[in-house]
């Protein structure tokens, strides 16, 4: 009987010890939320006061859970608020789905990086650019095309006859000059790769195995009440204009939800299709050294443990306009994990950031309906995550 009784206190007073444990884990895991969320809420209503923005969306992983936080107006006019429903337009930050639908193309046997332009353009046959490998198109590295296609190229006849005159300014693998006129050919091409017009492809295949349902090309109008105004300078309300090459170098539109996802996909914190859980990784190869960043497909990333002002130095207007000095890889490196990993974007009504470590399981995307400075971006997520992960 005693040792009974005995062995009854012992089982509640063990039951008592993982009562007071799981209550002391969930005090701390509010106690995280809590911070992590009157640090998200004080960076945004410093951005947007600084910069009149109307309104924004974060998603933040940290250590594979995510969280959301919304503020503002999706569109002034109506009132509509922001959720992480709300399609925000992406800019530049398409360019990693251009990379993602490349690296598919590659890894299916469609596309060769080592090919050059004009084995799936003949047109492009004895110029330049025809003779140009795929991987320097998608790394900037061709010999300086520039940022955007000219203004007065209107249509795919203009656009190839404009990139077979074409001359580069320096020789292939000497200097980056970041550019959508090289990153949208790079993707254009991957598309004829598999017989497919870009738009096409990107909607009805990569973005469904990627399962992100609210990003598209093309907003459809069961999903227009859900697409923010983006605002420029003056306050009027915008939306991205039509362009030649805009899909694959700047047209995307996504949520902060679908890019949340995106960016676990990344991270391989999802299960999805091994194909292209495998492109997404093989996105985060080396291509070359820039004087702060490693170079992958589309992504710039930063060995660990990153400064914040390596990363404003890597995510400067002098890096983005002008020719960089390079050091080429002889062979991609291995997927790099152990890396600070980003991308800005922006349209003249909307300003993006998506960052994150795959070796930490976190990142932070920003996505607002302003166009702001990209040193606030940076500033915002560096200081969000950096307080994220050491809480």
């Amino acid at each position: 009987m005693k040792k009974s009784v005995q062995t009854l206190f012992s089982r509640v007073g063990l039951t008592a010890v993982i009562a007071a444990s799981l209550i002391s884990g969930q005090v701390q895991a509010a106690d995280s939320d809590s911070h992590l969320k009157s640090t998200v809420d004080a960076q945004a209503k410093s951005l947007m006061k600084a910069h009149d923005i109307p309104g924004m969306a974060f998603g933040i992983i940290v250590d594979g859970k995510s969280s959301f936080y919304n503020y503002g107006l999706a569109d002034k006019q109506s009132g509509k608020v922001v959720s992480e429903n709300t399609i925000f337009e992406l800019g530049s930050i398409s360019k990693t789905f251009a990379a993602t639908l490349a690296s598919y193309s590659e890894l299916n046997g469609t596309l060769d990086f080592e090919d050059t332009a004009d084995k799936y353009i003949p047109y492009l046959q004895n110029s330049a650019i025809g003779n140009t490998k795929l991987i320097n198109l998608a790394t900037y590295s061709a010999g300086g095309l520039p940022l955007q296609v000219p203004n007065d190229v209107k249509n795919n006849k203009e656009l190839f006859r404009y990139y077979k005159s074409w001359q580069p300014a320096f020789p292939i693998n000497s200097k980056r000059l970041y550019s959508n006129a090289s990153i949208g050919l790079f993707g254009h091409i991957s598309a004829l790769s598999m017989s497919a017009d870009y738009t096409q492809v990107m909607e009805d295949k990569i973005l469904p195995l990627l399962n992100m349902p609210s990003t598209f090309v093309n907003v459809p109008n069961d999903k227009m009440g859900d697409y923010a105004f983006g605002y420029n300078a003056a306050g009027e309300p915008i939306r991205v204009n039509p362009g030649i090459l805009d899909a694959e170098a700047y047209g995307i539109k996504s949520t902060s939800a679908d890019m949340t996802h995106y960016m676990a996909a990344n991270m391989g914190l999802i299960p999805l299709d091994k194909d292209i859980q495998q492109s997404l990784q093989n996105t985060r190869k080396g291509y070359y050294q820039a004087s702060t960043f490693t170079q992958g497909l589309a992504w710039e990333m930063y060995p660990l443990p990153t400064q914040l002002d390596t990363l404003l130095e890597g995510n400067s207007t002098d890096v983005v306009l002008k020719p960089q000095l390079i050091t080429a890889n002889n062979q991609p490196t291995l997927v790099l994990n152990d890396v600070w990993v980003n991308k800005t974007g922006a349209t003249n009504g909307f300003g993006g950031y998506i960052a994150y470590i795959p070796a930490k399981k976190s990142g932070i995307v920003i996505l607002a309906n302003k166009n702001y400075p990209n040193a606030e971006r940076i500033k915002a997520a560096y200081t969000i995550l950096q307080s994220a992960m050491a809480n």
